[in-house]
């Protein structure tokens, strides 16, 4: 019995033994046949991404330091390792199977380049093969779309000034357009080789054949204004292929335009030429090079905040600069639409005068971007700026006009709305309130730096004046989202009542002085005239300022 058992024992032994055989004997089939389907890569610590034929030079392959020679695993043992940065483009390596290389590190032949992907299964498995050591700064880099872009740019030698760095004139389409029937301003813009000759009066765009046509103009835009025309120098826009070696090389366009004209007066510094740089310059974000003509460095000084905050760069001196400037785009002239305004429809990304005032407020850098509703005074008054002319147009009863102010609740202030030589300092002073007063002038120019929703009051002398307020300063004030008052004042508010007799012309027919021009209207109605204000009727219009601040 016991013999038996002991043989059946064996026997069960035996047969298991077969089974972890068998098991065993699967387990490693099944492994043999993973591997040999789906090898299992190891690469070496050394190993990089190798590339092509056309790719950087070895030299700059080399170069530890270049984003585009890190390797596909780790570096030697010897080298340090990359930065997070270059860790964060190896995973990238990882995922696409691809190093992109840029236009400007690539300067391999785009024939040669396509015809790395026609290469045979063959070439790529030997490629593949070749260790490491033997190549040891070649990557791989597969040609696609986003590896290689095509850039036809030309490289022009400086033979004038050597030190400078040779100009590459991009592949742009080449014209030279102008626009000459808009009433308010002239334009040119030009794209493709143009040189800008310092201590001259040319724009000279560089084409072969050389075309005998030259557009004469003045960049300043008051157009048809003789006064102001006699102060803007005339620049000529022509053809040439006789230009002048280039001095001085720019990557950015320019915009030629003249500070000279009316500017020195608040209103024409803004609507002659502020407004429409904005205009012209904000869709290049700073990237935009000012050439100046009839420059008074005072006055750039005097806005040198809005001039930086428009272009990075400083501003050419067209009259004295001596260098030949050269760029691949130029817009001569600055775009205007109307007085001290913009059209919407008619600007660049639908820039407003709302835009421009939020410009205006960061450039400066104002507190208030919106006026205080009775609620947020918290107990304190609500501001009001008189604006006190000194010469003509002057308010003769000021003190009284302050105490009817006093009364209504307003904190009055006072000021001739002069800039002087600090723009910031009057910016800071309209911001801070929430109504402004005066008579018609470039005072009330101000008007841009109040917050959004505040209230201008304006008031119109005798004279029949009341569409040329509207032109200048109505106008304007609503397109900023500003409240607009306007209050006309009477024969009997007006000084003119000590100059002329009752039936003179200038009370019963003001408007026939206007059909003898502007000279005649200014000298009669605005140098010569004073207000004194009927507070009694006035009372009415602090009323609707005050409702404002209420709503």
């Amino acid at each position: 019995m016991a013999a038996k058992f002991k043989m059946f024992r064996n026997a069960g032994q035996s047969q298991r033994f077969r089974f972890v055989v068998l098991v065993v004997g699967c387990f490693l089939v099944s492994m043999t046949f993973i591997v040999v389907s789906r090898p299992l890569v190891f690469p070496s610590l050394g190993s990089r991404l190798r590339p092509q034929k056309s790719d950087v030079e070895p030299k700059k392959a080399a170069d530890s330091s270049s984003p585009f020679s890190a390797p596909f695993m780790r570096e030697d043992e010897q080298t340090t390792r990359q930065s997070e940065k270059n860790a964060e483009e190896n995973l990238q390596v990882k995922k696409n199977g691809a190093v992109a290389d840029p236009i400007e590190e690539d300067k391999a032949d785009i024939d040669e380049v396509l015809e790395s992907t026609n290469e045979t299964e063959e070439d790529r498995r030997k490629n593949d093969g070749n260790s490491d050591r033997d190549q040891p700064h070649n990557r791989m880099t597969l040609p696609t779309v986003s590896n290689y872009t095509i850039n036809d740019n030309v490289q022009v030698e400086n033979k004038t000034a050597p030190d400078q760095p040779v100009r590459e004139i991009k592949d742009v389409e080449k014209k030279l357009s102008c626009e000459f029937s808009d009433p308010r301003v002239d334009i040119c813009e030009m794209s493709g080789d143009i040189r800008i000759p310092g201590n001259s009066s040319d724009v000279i765009f560089v084409e072969s054949p050389e075309r005998n046509e030259v557009f004469r103009f003045r960049p300043y835009a008051r157009k048809g204004d003789e006064a102001a025309a006699n102060r803007v120098r005339e620049l000529a826009v022509k053809y040439s292929t006789a230009a002048p070696e280039c001095t001085v090389n720019h990557d950015v366009p320019a915009i030629v335009f003249s500070a000279g004209g009316y500017t020195g007066n608040l209103f024409h510094d803004f609507t002659d030429v502020l407004i429409p740089l904005f205009l012209t310059s904000r869709p290049f974000d700073g990237e935009v090079q000012f050439v100046v003509s009839d420059m008074n460095p005072w006055w750039i000084y005097k806005y040198l905040l809005v001039f930086q905050q428009l272009s990075k760069y400083p501003v050419i001196d067209f009259d004295k600069d001596k260098s030949v400037h050269c760029f691949s785009r130029v817009i001569v002239g600055l775009r205007a639409h109307k007085e001290l305004s913009i059209d919407p429809a008619r600007a660049p990304n639908g820039y407003s005068m709302v835009d421009f005032g939020k410009f205006i407020r960061n450039t400066l850098s104002l507190e208030r971007e919106t006026v205080s509703n009775i609620e947020d005074l918290a107990g304190k008054r609500p501001r009001i700026l008189i604006i006190a002319r000194k010469q003509s147009r002057a308010f003769v009863n000021l003190s009284e006009i302050t105490r009817l102010a006093e009364q209504f609740g307003f904190e009055v202030v006072i000021n001739d709305g002069e800039v002087g030589g600090d723009v910031a300092q009057l910016a800071r002073l309209v911001n801070s309130v929430d109504v402004m007063v005066g008579v018609h002038g470039s005072g009330l120019t101000s008007l841009v730096f109040l917050p959004p929703n505040a209230t201008i009051i304006q008031v119109v002398p005798w004279g029949g004046l009341e569409w040329i307020s509207t032109l200048d300063f109505g106008d304007p004030a609503k397109d900023m989202g500003l409240n607009y008052v306007q209050y006309s004042i009477s024969v009997k508010e007006s000084t003119l009542r000590k100059q002329y007799p009752k039936n003179h012309p200038v009370f019963k027919d003001p408007l026939s002085f206007h059909k003898q021009g502007a000279d005649v209207v200014r000298s009669t109605f605005m140098d010569k005239q004073n207000v004194k204000l009927d507070t009694k009727k006035f009372k009415n219009v602090l009323w609707k300022a005050l409702e404002h601040i209420i709503q």
